[in-house]
């Protein structure tokens, strides 16, 4: 087995806007140290990301986006130039050096695709990607640059690869969705929270790509109140189904945790059963057709206290064939208790009582289930 890489330096905590703003990337600093606490992780195996270019920024995005964006983060911008690229806004503020720090994720997902294409690894995790709603040529719901997207596209130029991209945040991944919707080589695969609800409102089911890209585009919004049983039928069959029927080259899946009962941005009820599960089929499909091609991000999630550390250690520990359930380290819980506006969790898993039965489950799993059909009609039906 080759070995897997996590990507990752305290450069990457410069992704920040603000001391009150819910994108905090400090869970991915606690959830390095707890892997390092479990023992499951060594130096060797971190790897510290690289700065992308603005030509690789380019394969995505406008350069007169960029610019924009470098002038942002030298304070050199007027409001409204700011706001028509989406930069400026309540969800995308401007911070410093901006374009310097997202520059950084973006590369931090570019190694994680070289190190995996080359045969060095292969398994890569860069919990500080995933940002899946910056467009061409605009910043949108927390993403200034779409690392996904790029490394996806530098995919399909180098090696001209066919990519699966797997979506589980809770909300849509539309920049990815969107950047590929015509190329009939790029599948994407998002499962979320209905639009009705939450942000950015797209991802119905209808929206199947275009052109030669038609039926690469698959959508599933679920219900709010999701829970677990129904949002696993979904993943485990819409998601077997997809790479059985596209045989991709390789997968990147974005790892999104904000799907978690306890996330205080969105209205879905999974719990740390999911976030088992998510990785590890990613990771069977991933040696059944990718000769074990897997690049993982990360995204949404909001519970950086309850949630994230021990969903996105689940992602490194299924990388790895590594079993880890029950009890936490005590050195991390007394490490970052004292930081913590929650009792932090003890334990791998959620308990079973996390939260009252919700009364219309019953109603939500069958609206949940006509969905998925929808979404598979176009496989199935053909």
């Amino acid at each position: 087995m080759k070995k897997t890489i996590f990507i990752y330096s305290d450069d990457m905590l410069a992704y920040k806007f603000s001391d009150d703003h819910p994108f905090n990337q400090q869970r991915v600093k606690m959830t390095l140290d707890l892997l390092k606490e479990c023992k499951v992780i060594n130096k060797h195996q971190i790897i510290a990301p690289k700065i992308a270019t603005d030509n690789e920024i380019a394969l995505v995005h406008d350069k007169e986006f960029i610019d924009v964006v470098k002038r942002a983060g030298e304070g050199n911008l007027d409001v409204d130039t700011a706001e028509s690229f989406g930069l400026g806004t309540e969800d995308t503020p401007i911070f410093q050096h901006m374009h310097e720090a997202s520059s950084l994720l973006v590369g931090g997902t570019l190694l994680a695709a070289e190190q995996v294409m080359e045969g060095h690894v292969h398994h890569a995790l860069n919990l500080g990607g995933g940002l899946h709603h910056g467009f061409r040529g605009k910043a949108s719901g927390f993403c200034v640059y779409n690392d996904c997207s790029i490394a996806i596209k530098w995919l399909r130029e180098h090696y001209d690869a066919r990519v699966l991209y797997i979506d589980t945040d809770a909300h849509h991944g539309d920049g990815v969705q969107w950047t590929f919707y015509d190329d009939p080589h790029v599948c994407t695969i998002s499962i979320h929270e209905t639009g009705r609800y939450l942000f950015p409102g797209t991802g119905n089911y209808s929206e199947r790509g275009q052109g030669t890209g038609y039926g690469s585009s698959f959508n599933v919004p679920v219900d709010a109140f999701t829970e677990d049983e129904s949002w696993l039928n979904i993943y485990e069959t819409l998601v077997r189904e997809v790479a059985e029927h596209f045989r991709p080259d390789i997968i990147l899946t974005q790892n999104g945790v904000d799907a978690h009962y306890y996330d205080p941005l969105t209205h879905l009820s999974l719990t740390m059963k999911s976030y088992d599960v998510i990785p590890k089929l990613a990771h069977e499909l991933a040696h059944e057709y990718c000769e074990g091609r897997w690049i993982a991000v990360g995204g949404g999630g909001y519970d950086i206290w309850r949630v994230v550390p021990r969903a996105w250690g689940k992602v490194w520990l299924n990388m790895n064939e590594i079993e880890l359930s029950g009890q936490l380290p005590e050195s991390w819980l007394d490490r970052w208790q004292a930081l913590s506006p929650y009792e932090l969790p003890t334990t791998w898993e959620d308990p079973p009582d996390l939260y009252e039965p919700i009364p219309r489950k019953a109603e939500i799993t069958e609206k949940n289930a006509a969905m998925l059909e929808k979404a598979l009609s176009i496989i199935r039906y053909v």
